[in-house]
């Protein structure tokens, strides 16, 4: 299934807005680069009607090698996680569904 790129965003915002090309590419990255320095900051990033970004600390927990069943330890780390927005729950609650190619 394909996917949408930062290039295909500026495109779109050239397209639909009427900004040149090089203002729709800076747009885009500037609207990344302040949601990833928010988010290295600690801070959420919330976005209505679409959803929040939250820095989440995963504990320590032991895992398990699938081919040897050997236990090894997975590390704390920090991940990114994505909870989707009300609206944007109920768009894709609304919208047809489209069989996926196989």
């Amino acid at each position: 299934m394909p996917a949408l790129t930062k290039a295909q965003l500026a495109e779109l915002l050239f397209e639909k807005i009427g900004l040149n090309k090089r203002e729709s590419k800076d747009m885009v990255d500037a609207f990344f680069d302040l949601v990833a320095d928010s988010l290295l900051k600690g801070e959420d990033v919330k976005i209505s009607g679409f959803g929040n970004f939250q820095i989440r600390t995963k504990a320590p927990r032991p895992g398990r090698n699938p081919r040897t069943g050997e236990t090894i330890p997975i590390q704390a780390r920090r991940v990114v996680t994505f909870h989707a927005g009300y609206k944007l729950k109920e768009q894709i609650q609304d919208q047809e569904l489209v069989p996926l190619a196989p």
